[in-house]
């Protein structure tokens, strides 16, 4: 199973829609205090919709916790500055995948440690950043892809008509 892990995690909106995908695409969440939002709030609830009581979420009090806890874990680090693109990268079925914060993104003390591991999604010139959800999604479905989307129905069925 994937694992999104957010460190510092600062609007509740995106982290609600962040549960949606992770519930959606069977993989865990895992967020790293101090978070911008109590885990009970509204906006939380109200973007992940009924999705997030399904979700597997784990909290750690720092990012030292969450290493400490998660000794052998293989993790990309999502970020802007990386040398390597999202797509260059094999993904194993157990990785967990690292984005940080919206306004600041994965302090550079951590990322000048994962040169190899970390990922950049290919943007126009003189932009800053996507969105933290809309990359979350990018790099969790490419993921999901190369390791071809495990337990995940592939075909669909419409509401009220048949595909002819």
């Amino acid at each position: 199973m994937l694992n999104i892990v957010l460190l510092e995690p600062e609007i509740p909106a995106n982290t609600g829609n962040i549960g949606r995908t992770c519930a959606a695409a069977d993989a865990r969440l895992h967020l790293i205090e101090p978070l911008g939002f109590r885990l009970d709030e509204k906006n939380l609830k109200r973007a992940g919709m009924d999705y997030w009581n399904d979700l597997d979420v784990t909290t750690y009090m720092d990012f030292e916790d969450f290493m400490e806890r998660n000794p052998k874990a293989k993790i990309y680090m999502a970020t802007t500055k990386a040398p390597n693109l999202y797509t260059d990268v094999r993904y194993e079925p157990d990785c967990f995948l690292m984005f940080g914060k919206e306004s600041g993104g994965i302090p550079e003390e951590i990322l000048v440690k994962h040169k190899e591991e970390s990922i950049r999604i290919p943007m126009a010139r003189k932009k800053r950043s996507l969105n933290l959800a809309n990359s979350v999604a990018i790099v969790l479905y490419e993921a999901l892809r190369q390791n071809g989307f495990p337990g995940m129905e592939r075909s669909g069925r419409l509401h009220r008509l048949e595909w002819e």
